[in-house]
């Protein structure tokens, strides 16, 4: 075997690897008995030094140093194993396996401090979590700064100071545009009790609508939305309540973008560096394209309106017109999954500048309650009423994705770049959409995105896609005219 053939092969064990850990995760986030936390926490400990070791392996730097890459794919393959290696060297083992124990506990108490809106009783957890953090960021920072150590594990190529340059473009026309809408009238939004399993029952025929393969995935219920897995164990999750099925709706949506990107990969790429979204800007650019400018179009929500009729019954409204204002509600709310489009971008900047100034050392755990609430006022204009609905709504910073909140907006920044390429390559778009035919968009995004995988970088992906590199400009035209209309500014 060659130097290269050598190296795939050792890289597809990696891989393989990594998928049981996600496989433990998915667990503890569905299945698992809470009970369980602590041995859990010492099985993704073990898996996550197993991992470490091969991730650092002498070898690797060995075969990297020999490797001859056959083609185009080949390159993209070094290119990504080279990046996991210099950033495995660059971690102590000791470091990795820690932050794995740790943020496995500190997942279930957050929680269950979530469930008691108790605070204090996660602060000492996420207190261990964030000095870990900050000695895992110093040490892939080597000097620099360590939050942009910390961006470039979720998306490669971006610095928080070009993340803050495009938040500060966007941030007047978002506050504006919200300040004049939310002066109007608000649109009438659904009323009634909504059967928990119905919802379930017409999430999943949602799933299969936008090409959701079950038969390499599942449907199942969490605290927090998520996906996991890839090439042909891909799974989600979503959430019910019994006054909101549009929750239970529009999370489904929003993470079969995330399972259809990664079903849709090439299978050449299947347990290899490329066999998975390029990154989490790009993966969440699938996922709100899905949601938002599909999922809530007029066109797709005069479907979902006898859909939904067919399942409930009396919804609350009376035609597809007034189901579509319904979806597309402006109002004031606490949490980030739940916010509306117009809104969703402000909440992502206050969760950037909070978790910069904490792995910066600007920001102490300590007082993050506090400053997420005066942040909160500041920014909405009314105050956090209990923690759950402030500084404990997210998982993200119990497992130690500190980074990975800016990409979320970035995701909506390529979404409006790839919406704009979509509505200008298929004409007929809506009158497919209003039929509930996805087939025509999804087809698009897999045919012109999720199909590489991770073959190209992060920006080089939505510019091949788009036509040209990604702005927030487009995003921004998207969001005014669609709520001027149905504001009537």
């Amino acid at each position: 075997m060659s130097s290269f053939e050598e190296l795939i092969a050792f890289e597809r064990q990696t891989q393989a690897l990594g998928q049981i850990a996600g496989r433990l995760g998915w667990d503890q986030e569905t299945m698992m008995p809470r009970g369980a936390a602590p041995q859990r926490g010492e099985e993704m400990a073990a898996i996550e030094a197993v991992l470490h070791a091969r991730r650092s392996d002498p070898r690797v730097a060995e075969w990297l140093d020999t490797a001859q890459a056959p083609d185009e794919t080949g390159a993209a393959q070094l290119r990504e194993i080279r990046r996991a290696y210099e950033r495995a060297v660059k971690v102590p083992g000791d470091l990795a396996s820690q932050i794995a124990r740790v943020t496995s506990e500190a997942q279930g108490k957050w929680a269950q401090a979530r469930a008691d809106e108790d605070v204090a009783a996660f602060l000492p957890v996420l207190s261990e979590v964030v000095a870990l953090k900050r000695q895992e960021g110093q040490a892939l920072a080597a000097g620099g700064n360590l939050y942009d150590a910390m961006v470039a594990d979720y998306e490669q190529g971006t610095t928080s100071s070009e993340i803050a340059e495009i938040f500060d473009a966007m941030r007047p026309g978002l506050v504006d545009l919200r300040a004049r809408v939310l002066e109007k009238p608000t649109p009438a939004g659904l009323s009634g009790t909504f059967d928990e399993n119905t919802q379930m029952k017409l999430a999943r025929k949602v799933a299969k609508t936008f090409g959701y393969d079950m038969s390499h995935g599942r449907v199942d219920k969490a605290v927090h939305p998520f996906s996991s897995g890839s090439g042909l164990d891909v799974r989600i999750t979503t959430r019910t309540n019994p006054l909101d099925p549009f929750n239970c709706i529009y999370s489904t949506i929003h993470e079969v973008g995330h399972g259809a990107y990664e079903q849709n990969i090439d299978r050449v790429h299947l347990l290899t560096s490329l066999g998975r979204g390029v990154s989490m800007g790009v993966h969440e650019s699938q996922s709100r394209i899905y949601e938002n400018q599909i999922g809530r179009s007029r066109a797709f929500t005069g479907w979902l309106f006898k859909e939904m009729t067919e399942a409930f019954g009396d919804v609350g409204v009376s035609s597809p017109e007034e189901f579509y204002k319904a979806v597309n509600r402006v109002e004031n709310g606490y949490i980030r999954t739940e916010a509306d489009e117009l809104q969703y971008n402000l909440h992502i900047m206050l969760r950037f500048d909070l978790e910069r100034a904490l792995m910066l050392g600007d920001l102490e755990v300590q007082d993050l309650e506090s400053a997420w609430n005066d942040r909160f006022l500041a920014d909405f204009g009314y105050a956090v009423d209990k923690p759950s609905n402030g500084c404990l709504q997210d998982v993200h910073w119990s497992v130690g994705l500190f980074g990975y909140f800016p990409t979320y907006s970035l995701g909506n920044v390529y979404a409006g770049c790839l919406h704009e390429a979509l509505r200008r390559d298929i004409a007929d778009l809506d009158a497919q959409l209003s039929e509930g035919n996805t087939s025509g968009a999804t087809e698009w995004l897999r045919e012109n995105l999720q199909q590489f995988g991770g073959l190209r970088e992060p920006q080089e992906t939505i510019a091949h896609a788009a036509g040209s590199a990604p702005t927030h400009a487009p995003l921004m035209h998207y969001l005014e005219a669609k709520f001027s209309e149905i504001y009537d500014l």
